[in-house]
């Protein structure tokens, strides 16, 4: 398999075969067909993630998910006769408008955004000192950028749920990325979408779906305006 890596960034030594073993474990554990809540599955799927190989296996669940998300998009934009720009999914999604679905729930390689994708969040904003060590930062930030470009374009253009799932990833994956960043000398500047997104203050309605009602606002520009420019 083309992700695994005997060797970390800096030459950390790392254990392919253990790190193919955690993805098949996480793959087969967890998700909607496993028992329990998905976002009690988070905190169980990180755990299971914890340490170096850990962090590598939660870098290449991001890229996997990321590539296959935009894979769905493209086919998406493609049938609508519109192009897909992976930098800015958000200026592609505002023309396409409500013809798009969100390419986060098309499980592109098997992959939950609320349950994979969220420990994979975790572990690696967690460790952030020991990601940018073990793992190259800067294909790993644009990843977490395009998820939650998609995420937060998908609630303002094409009307997609604002549930607490999501938004937990949301606010998550804008932790785990100013973290990283912290931890990094030289930084990448912010993607467009994200410096578009810090111009705005427009409130979400958040909806906790298991007791339909709306449970909180929640203000992503400010929050990345305080986190990503602090």
């Amino acid at each position: 398999m083309r992700w695994l890596r005997g060797l970390g960034k800096r030459g950390i030594p790392l254990d392919p075969a253990r790190q193919q073993e955690l993805l098949r474990e996480l793959r087969v554990r967890f998700g909607p067909q496993a028992p329990g809540k998905l976002g009690d599955q988070v905190a169980r799927a990180a755990a299971l993630l914890d340490g170096q190989d850990g962090v590598a296996v939660a870098a290449t669940v991001l890229r996997e998910f990321a590539d296959g998300a935009y894979r769905d998009f493209a086919g998406q934009s493609a049938a609508l006769g519109l192009p897909t720009d992976r930098r800015n999914y958000r200026a592609s999604w505002e023309a396409a408008g409500k013809r798009l679905r969100s390419p986060l729930f098309a499980a592109p390689a098997g992959l939950h955004p609320y349950v994979h994708v969220a420990a994979a969040v975790t572990i690696v904003g967690e460790q952030a000192a020991q990601t940018v060590r073990v793992v190259q930062p800067v294909p790993l930030l644009s990843h977490m950028f395009e998820v939650l470009d998609l995420t937060l374009a998908g609630w303002e253009f094409g009307r997609v749920l604002v549930d607490v799932d999501g938004a937990t990833l949301a606010v998550n994956l804008i932790t785990a990325a100013t973290a990283i960043r912290g931890e990094m000398s030289d930084p990448p500047p912010l993607p467009q979408p994200a410096r578009t997104q810090m111009r705005s203050n427009k409130s979400v309605n958040v909806l906790d779906p298991a007791v339909s009602r709306i449970v909180g606002q929640w203000n992503p520009g400010k929050q990345m305006r305080e986190y990503l420019l602090a």
